[in-house]
């Protein structure tokens, strides 16, 4: 071969080496970032050509759905009851992605999951429109629902967690003031106004307090130094200070008991009926900032990668690094932080005999034919238990008594309440601003079904009157009540 031919050659055998190399890098390398890609129009055309699968709960609700659509894209998604199952839902638009339950479960619901490939193959050798799964939720829609209506008939900023202590299985999961999915999942420019709208909103509407904020948990963290106390061997009628204050270790400034009062009774058990704020500070000091950590860890505080499948902030007890902070975080205030979810938790771990469970909120993940494929069965969350049995059963008694003392609305004897509550300080000027108002607790007491915590931002409507028992008392009873049957 002469020389010109030889190049020429060369030439091309180079040019083709290089287009293989770019396709291969465009086909293999890059390919799942150009499909992932939001700008990626064939993409978003593709998974609105399918019909999306739904988020239902155990009773068949539908919470998810979809409805033909009469544009470029085949189908919309829709909601029932939007603002009400938001924070479990999520949302799903075409120009802001998706959030909640359908970010997560994304890939069963646009039928992409490998546990759906079987009826893929299927869907093409038959020629059958391709469908995505459905997911079932361990949502309970009367209990969601008698906390959602509470807490936004009295226009409350906050959050309600329910769950089967048993196997942590979510029942409602309230956010409020929440938003509606429909806004978002509409195909036109409507979606951009709602989506400003509730951006700009201050109250946050598109934040799921439940699982997303933490805050100070006030005496409802009391269950937590008390299961520390139990276990290094306090017993129920060992004898406690009735003074209405306590100087912190160190400084000049009191702890005191709410309202500056003395406490009615000179037992622990006494203590944690009427919420004594002496005798849990010095217990904490006492117990030392390992005991009190490792009582925290075992409810699960602390754990930084917890999901439900939505993503789980963290709580903490803060570093306890003296004396003083002992004190102050032995009634949960100084650096102690709790999300509604974990604060369900003290209460459901107390319900399960002292193991908690790890909360979820997927029950099953469903074919199209809403034949089950997977179902997700209860696991431990940290494999140790909080408590002996002995002493569960003592904690379970002294909430009994705590519940006896809780005012509030929505009593019942028939629901038999073990619960406590927590009214707490915040903000840099916390004497003079609206209390957090909390309630936690589990029933029936004798056979534990259902547990439960609520939060109530800035005192609701008592302002700088508020507690816990006052506040949050009536939504965390209703909720009860609506899966014992009761409401």
């Amino acid at each position: 071969m002469n020389t010109p031919l030889r190049k020429v050659g060369m030439a091309m055998l180079v040019m083709v080496v290089l287009l293989l190399g770019t396709d291969t890098y465009v086909q293999v390398v890059k390919a799942d970032d150009y499909r992932t890609d939001s700008r990626n129009q064939r993409v978003l055309y593709d998974e609105y050509s399918r019909q999306r699968g739904q988020i239902v709960a155990p009773d068949g609700t539908i919470l998810a759905g979809v409805k033909p659509s009469d544009d470029k894209f085949k189908f919309t998604r829709t909601y029932t009851d939007g603002p009400m199952y938001a924070p479990v839902t999520g949302y799903y638009s075409i120009n802001y992605g998706a959030g909640g339950t359908e970010r997560v479960e994304d890939d069963v619901l646009n039928g992409s999951d490998p546990r759906l490939f079987v009826r893929r193959l299927s869907d093409m050798v038959t020629g059958r429109d391709p469908r995505g799964g459905n997911v079932k939720l361990t949502i309970d829609p009367k209990v969601q629902k008698a906390a959602y209506d509470l807490m936004t008939q009295r226009g409350y900023t906050g959050a309600v967690v329910a769950m089967e202590p048993k196997t942590g299985r979510i029942l409602a999961m309230v956010s409020t003031p929440s938003y509606d999915p429909n806004a978002l999942a509409t195909h036109g420019s409507d979606q951009n106004t709602a989506w400003k709208k509730f951006t700009d909103d201050p109250a946050n509407p598109l934040i799921n307090r439940a699982i997303s904020e933490n805050y100070p948990p006030g005496s409802t963290f009391k269950l937590v130094t008390a299961t520390a106390a139990l276990e290094s061997g306090i017993g129920p009628d060992t004898q406690v200070s009735t003074a209405p204050n306590v100087q912190l270790p160190g400084t000049s400034t009191t702890l005191e008991n709410y309202g500056g009062e003395t406490c009615p009774g000179n037992t622990f058990k006494d203590a944690l009926a009427h919420s004594c704020n002496v005798p849990f500070a010095t217990f904490s000091g006492q117990l030392g900032a390992d005991k009190m950590k490792a009582a925290a860890a075992n409810f699960g505080i602390g754990q930084s990668d917890l999901t439900v499948p939505l993503k789980v902030a963290q709580s903490t007890v803060g570093s306890l690094d003296s004396q003083g902070a002992l004190y102050q975080s032995g009634i949960g205030q100084r650096d102690v932080r709790l999300t509604p979810l974990q604060d369900c938790l003290l209460s459901a771990t107390v319900a399960n005999g002292g193991m908690a469970m790890k909360p979820q909120l997927v029950q099953s993940i469903l074919a199209p034919d809403l034949s089950t494929i997977d179902d997700v069965d209860p696991e431990q969350l940290t494999g140790k238990p909080a408590l002996s049995a002995e002493n569960d059963k003592i904690l379970t008694d002294m909430m009994i008594a705590s519940e006896g003392f809780t005012k509030g609305g929505g009593k019942d004897p028939a629901l038999k309440i073990a619960s406590k509550t927590g009214t707490a300080e915040h903000g840099s000027d916390s004497k003079n601003t609206p209390p957090h108002a909390w309630y936690t607790g589990f029933a029936p007491s004798d056979d534990p079904q259902i547990a439960v915590s609520v939060i109530v931002e800035n005192g609701g409507n008592r302002g700088l009157a508020a507690t816990g028992g006052s506040v949050a008392a009536e939504i965390g009873r209703a909720a009860i009540a609506a899966h014992l049957g009761g409401g």
